[in-house]
């Protein structure tokens, strides 16, 4: 089992907070779209003939791709890999982007999961991240995409704005609850250096909203989402039953996959290695950097993610990838946590308490390994 990702990085214009690796320069789309494809040749054996279960089309805003382009780039991984039957293949893409004629075309050549970067319902907040479609866009996008056939829909939401009260929040959560998608992703606001949002929140022009108000947004989402019937399976994440990303779920879980594209990562199980986030530098054919993983930074990635997921940490997995001394060092550090109702201790596996997931960070950061 393994999965490709596919970096689209042409945006119409920037958001304040994005720190991924995008340009505006939209007129090397097509050159873009060709090196992809050559890239998917050089590389088919990355995977080493393990079928390819989930395709996704990440950004970026993969939807400022023409209808032809996305076809020709997946028409190209059919022709070269082993895909699954039945994959999840997901594109992300902008409302504003989303039109009818669009979505018929993207449901008829195979794609079948949606994943739109909504935000929040609020004009005045979408204009202040310098989003590029409407609240009624949105809507919009998610109506005709289920008139298009979609059945598997998921949109992010932001919260913790600057100012931005719970009343407000709520009204984002329920909107997005009542729109009849399958999948919900939510981040807090982040405040990345080298962005724009980061620049003016060190000259003083914004204020970050303060860390209980935060924690209050982040329990409604938990509660609001869990009456509707979501599962909460991964910190971020909420679907209904059987509707996870199976893409996403890969890179917590380990599962390997090809990333192609400008400033892509690639993991083969032990080893990961990178593309130039450079544009140029791609469309030249650079090659992608490998870089080792210690059996430490395994242990690491393997706590990180598993006690991201509700399904947590299985110790007789831990033991028997690193050893007897790496699940002991596992098990001593999560005492504490165990004692304090952070984390759950339930038969082999270890995971996070509902108060757990509160500080997360902490929690897996005492888990891994220091010298």
């Amino acid at each position: 089992m393994a999965g490709i990702y596919v970096h689209i990085p042409f945006c119409k214009s920037r958001c304040i907070y994005c720190g991924f690796f995008s340009t505006t320069s939209l007129n090397e789309r097509g050159r873009y779209v060709d090196a992809l494809c050559d890239e998917l040749l050089r590389r088919k054996d990355f995977l080493r003939g393990e079928a390819v279960e989930t395709i996704y089309f990440g950004g970026g805003t993969p939807s400022q791709l023409a209808v032809a382009d996305v076809e020709k780039v997946l028409q190209h991984i059919y022709n070269i890999y082993n895909v699954y039957g039945e994959a999840e293949i997901t594109l992300e893409g902008n409302p504003d982007d989303l039109s009818p004629d669009y979505l018929k075309a993207l449901h008829a050549m195979g794609i079948n999961r949606l994943s739109m970067g909504v935000q929040t319902f609020s004009d005045i907040r979408l204009k202040f991240l310098n989003r590029r479609h409407s609240s009624m866009q949105a809507i919009s996008a998610v109506e005709n995409a289920q008139r298009a056939g979609f059945a598997n829909i998921s949109i992010d939401l932001m919260f913790g704005f600057p100012s931005q009260t719970m009343d407000e929040w709520e009204q984002d959560v329920r909107q997005a609850l009542s729109l009849g998608v399958q999948h919900l992703s939510a981040y807090s606001l982040m405040y990345e250096e080298g962005t724009k949002l980061g620049h003016m929140l060190d000259a003083g022009e914004v204020e970050e909203i303060d860390d209980e108000l935060s924690l209050l947004m982040y329990e409604h989402l938990i509660d609001a989402t869990a009456s509707a019937g979501f599962e909460h399976y991964e910190i971020s994440n909420f679907a209904l039953p059987g509707m996870h990303s199976r893409h996403n779920s890969s890179y917590w879980h380990g599962i390997p996959y090809l990333g192609v594209g400008a400033g892509a990562h690639s993991y083969d199980g032990k080893d990961r290695c990178f593309n130039s986030n450079s544009l140029n530098d791609y469309l030249r054919g650079s090659s992608p950097v490998f870089e080792h993983l210690t059996e430490r930074e395994r242990y690491d990635e393997f706590v990180f993610t598993g006690l991201r997921t509700s399904s947590g940490i299985n110790i007789s997995d831990l033991e028997h990838l690193f050893g007897t001394p790496y699940k002991d060092y596992c098990l001593k550090n999560s005492a504490r946590h165990i004692v304090s109702g952070s984390l759950l201790h339930t038969g082999d596996v270890l995971r996070l308490s509902r108060k757990g997931m509160f500080i997360s960070n902490d929690i897996m950061s005492d888990l891994m390994w220091v010298e």
